[in-house]
């Protein structure tokens, strides 16, 4: 009889080695995105041993292309796939994501609102397609002892403070640029451009029509032109390698805009020369509140999958506060959840984290187009012509807003 249970098992153990396994792919990011992933897809593993999953690490271009031919043709090779916020409404609105509501999910209030809205379409409210994974908001750096030494008020609250401060440190502090930013044309100008543009109350469309020729978008180009005049020379040209060098350096007083896996580095005694020096704020207001650009990264199932109530397991999981502590604390990963933002032992190692959650708290997405790289294209090859002097500000805008009204079909 002992003979016979001995075998049993013996056979029932075999029977389970012998059942495969239940598979997802995952279309995400390369880089710093992807070894944090890696890390949530590990753990996710190790808690369930009857899971394998595919992780596939994927330039920003790349990542894009491979999900508009597999999702638009249904092919379902991805269960689960990483998109920048941009993408939302053109993913959403052909029926390409998944309802997590209808696979029975509930969000969670712990999520940071804005953060939340653009994983919905139609934008605010809609349905709810994806979870927000990477909690990127546009932020704001400024040397702090320099502002300091002149009185000047920390952190600055409105786009009229920074433009005095640029002045007083441009002044006073040989060798250092009151401002920097970057130039040059396309995402790059257009995205230090954006916080100004709706801090001055303008927009670039609304409600499906074009809006930048206006009063208001006007006055924030103009001012932005004199923000140039405290930049280094050849700030037309500059990127993200060019404003990180020169913050590290201590040679910038102020950065309009920084973002949360650039800003480590500052603390870094390593590679920076202005350890404890750099504050981190959310975008300065005017005539509108703060209102940094939000870059949102969001976590989706393919409509096509054929594992969809495993692979909301999985989004559960490395969105739950939990994992994205250990995410944060061991990879830099930006979260979205207000609870993670505030824990004692997160904001320990970035004492910058209640800044950026309160940047997220007002932070404006891109406008919900279909259309947006055309329309971001666009309004930088015209920023930047204003830049250099090549076209007033009127006329840059208005010609951008023409080219703009185009593309929407207007």
């Amino acid at each position: 009889m002992r003979r016979i249970s001995v075998v049993v098992v013996f056979l029932l153990c075999l029977a389970a080695l012998a059942l495969p396994k239940e598979k997802l792919v995952i279309a995400g990011r390369d880089g710093g995105y992807g070894a944090a992933l890696q890390i949530a897809v590990d753990l996710f593993m190790e808690k369930n041993p009857d899971v394998d999953i595919e992780l596939l690490k994927l330039p920003y271009k790349g990542l894009y292309e491979k999900l508009v031919i597999d999702l638009s043709a249904g092919g379902g090779a991805y269960d689960i796939v990483m998109l920048d916020d941009p993408w939302a409404t053109e993913f959403m609105s052909l029926g390409w994501l998944a309802s997590l509501e209808e696979l029975g999910y509930t969000p969670d209030p712990d999520f940071v609102s804005t953060a939340l809205s653009v994983c919905r379409y139609p934008y605010p409210d809609g349905t709810l397609y994806a979870l927000p994974h990477v909690g990127n908001v546009e932020l704001f750096a400024y040397r702090k002892d320099l502002f300091e030494k002149y009185g000047l008020p920390t952190p600055p609250k409105t786009w009229a403070d920074v433009l005095e401060a640029a002045a007083v440190i441009s002044a006073k502090e040989p060798g250092v640029y009151g401002v920097v930013f970057r130039g040059r044309k396309g995402n790059p100008i257009v995205t230090g451009f954006l916080p100004i543009l709706w801090g001055f109350g303008a927009d670039i469309v609304r409600d499906g029509k074009v809006v930048l020729d206006s009063k208001e978008a006007v006055a924030a180009l103009k001012f932005f032109l004199l923000l140039k005049q405290y930049a280094p020379e050849g700030v037309e040209i500059w990127n993200s390698s060019e404003v990180k060098e020169a913050l590290l350096a201590g040679d910038a007083a102020i950065a309009i805009e920084v973002w949360p896996a650039w800003v480590p580095d500052l603390d870094n005694p390593e590679k920076s020369k202005v350890v404890g020096m750099v504050d981190i704020a959310p975008a300065p207001g005017l005539v509108e509140k703060s209102s940094p650009m939000l870059g949102t990264w969001l976590l989706g199932i393919s409509s096509a999958s054929r594992h969809k109530e495993l692979a909301l397991k999985f989004l559960e999981f490395v969105t739950s506060a939990e994992v994205q502590k250990i995410l944060t604390l061991q990879a830099g990963h930006a979260p979205t959840r207000k609870s993670v933002l505030t824990d004692p032992d997160v904001v320990a190692k970035y004492r910058w984290f209640p800044s950026q959650l309160a940047a997220l708290e007002t932070a404006v997405p891109r406008p919900r187009v279909l259309v947006w790289s055309e329309i971001e294209g666009i309004l930088g090859e015209y920023l930047q012509l204003a830049l250099i002097g090549e076209l007033s500000p009127e006329k840059a805008l208005a010609e951008a807003a023409g080219k703009i009204a185009e593309v929407l079909g207007e």
